[in-house]
C-alpha cells in the first residue's frame, strides 16, 4: 500500500512540475497524461483562473507531501 501511496505521489509531483512547465513554455514530452490537471481541473475550477501557475506549484508540492509521508509512516 506505501508503494502505491508513494507512486501517486510521485505522480503528482510530475503533473504539477509538467503544469508549471507548460504554463511557462511547451511541454514536449508525456503531454497528454502530465497535463490532465492543465486540462481537466483548473478550467472546472473558478477560483483557479488566472492562478494556474500557483496551483500546478501546489499540487507538485501536495505530491512531494505525499511522498515524504508515505515514507515515514511505518505500517502497523
Amino acid at each position: 500500500m506505501r508503494k502505491a501511496i508513494r507512486l501517486l505521489g510521485i505522480f503528482l509531483v510530475l503533473q504539477g512540475v509538467s503544469g508549471a512547465i507548460d504554463h511557462l513554455a511547451v511541454q514536449p514530452f508525456f503531454g497528454a497524461v502530465l497535463n490532465l490537471f492543465n486540462r481537466l481541473v483548473i478550467p472546472r475550477v473558478d477560483f483557479l483562473a488566472g492562478y494556474e501557475l500557483f496551483a500546478n506549484l501546489t499540487l507538485a508540492v501536495l505530491g512531494g507531501v505525499v511522498v515524504a509521508t508515505a515514507e515515514w509512516v511505518r505500517p502497523s
